[in-house]
């Protein structure tokens, strides 16, 4: 939640709302912008999806400076209800009251004729306990009592429950709040509502229908150039270009999670920092926990970043993926490679059946004469077996 300058008259078109979101940093292509004048216009939410670290949540930020609009943030989280989201009853503040007034409730029902009579008297008196004075604003609420514009942001609705999903659906479609104890509370001014899905889950068809809709995904190769060169990272702009390709080709990979815009600009942040003036395997390898968060991708993109930096270098020994640290160390070179095993094989089962096979040991290995043969079990003469097994034994006494 932040406070910002007085709102202004909105968008004139399209390329004004562009211009103005690129004036506050946001760089947004036609679509994008078209959308934004479009809320504006129609006074509809909109509803963005797609991978992390695209700009959704940057969208709604920027469109609060844009228009001088304060911004309301809910997050939203697995297990999340509406008292945290719409409101909650201010139970202390409403048992300081009770206190206060004791003596004017003892006034009040002082001259009733029995308990009856007494208990309708204070029944009437609910509405002193139950009214928006004793009510404590959540976001929803927040936003829709507003005195001022607002920007109300709920940032990844995916993660909340359907059931809160559900209570959105008055909100984004009459802009109004029922409260049981008070009544309606239709928005006193119409805000701006942005909503962010990172498709951990599908949202329902009724709140995809109360807003616009558009999917945000990676930028093309010029646009995310353009985007790191107006957060003056400090990285010379060849380099810049050349990071993003390696970007764009790590993204290509079979990743947990692909490196996000935001990431990529906090590569460029550290490469400047650390003052590279070329990008090598070694030393974007030194720096890919920036943009590589899981074990495995990092796995992944350590075998493949020669490649990506240089199609033609040959790959050190070091970058193939033993011995550099990462928890693969291995200490020997006769492990399979990890494409060539079976993904499927936890206990190894595959792997030792592969080398269950008959005549992979020599004849000797067995034991034969001249190391030709197998190998036959030993001659037992009858003595022997007689002391080992005496035929006869003794009774105890």
């Amino acid at each position: 939640m932040s406070t910002t300058t007085e709102p202004t008259q909105g968008f004139t078109d399209v390329e004004d709302t562009r211009a103005q979101l690129a004036a506050c940093g946001y760089l947004a292509d036609d679509r994008l912008a078209t959308t934004v004048f479009l809320q504006t216009r129609l006074e509809k939410p909109v509803l963005l999806e797609g991978p992390a670290g695209v700009g959704k949540t940057q969208l709604a930020e920027s469109l609060a400076t844009a228009t001088g609009r304060r911004l309301i943030r809910l997050q939203c989280y697995e297990g999340q209800d509406e008292t945290k989201a719409l409101y909650e009853w201010d139970y202390g503040k409403q048992l300081l009251y009770t206190q206060i007034l004791r003596e004017k409730i003892g006034q009040v029902v002082e001259d009733a004729a029995d308990l009856n009579e007494a208990v309708e008297r204070i029944a009437k008196q609910d509405s002193v306990f139950f009214s928006q004075r004793f009510l404590a604003a959540r976001p929803l609420l927040e936003a829709i009592d507003s005195d001022t514009p607002v920007v109300l942001l709920i940032d990844e609705v995916d993660r909340a429950d359907e059931a809160l999903e559900a209570v959105l659906l008055e909100l984004l479609a009459e802009f109004q709040i029922s409260i049981p104890e008070v009544g309606t509370i239709t928005a006193k001014t119409m805000p701006y509502v942005v909503l962010t899905s990172n498709n951990t889950r599908d949202l329902s068809a009724a709140l995809k229908r109360r807003c616009l809709h558009l999917f945000l995904d990676y930028p093309d190769a010029v646009r995310e150039l353009e985007i790191i060169r107006s957060k003056e990272t400090g990285l010379a702009d060849s380099l810049a270009a050349r990071l993003v390709d390696i970007v764009r080709g790590i993204r290509e990979l079979e990743l947990r999670k692909a490196p996000s815009i935001s990431e990529t600009v906090d590569w460029a942040r550290t490469l400047a920092v650390l003052g590279v003036e070329e990008l090598t395997a070694d030393v974007l390898s030194t720096t890919l926990n920036v943009v590589v968060k899981y074990e495995r991708d990092l796995k992944r993109v350590m075998d493949a970043l020669p490649r990506l930096v240089d199609p033609n270098a040959e790959v050190p020994d070091h970058l193939h993926g033993h011995g550099h640290g990462h928890g693969h160390g291995h200490g020997h070179s006769h492990a399979p490679a990890a494409e060539d095993r079976v993904e499927d094989d936890v206990d190894g089962r595959a792997e030792r059946k592969a080398k269950d096979q008959p005549g992979r040991h020599n004849a000797g290995y067995y034991g034969g004469a001249g190391g030709t043969g197998p190998r036959t079990a030993p001659a037992v003469s009858t003595s022997q077996g007689t002391r080992a097994f005496p035929s006869t034994r003794k009774r105890p006494v």
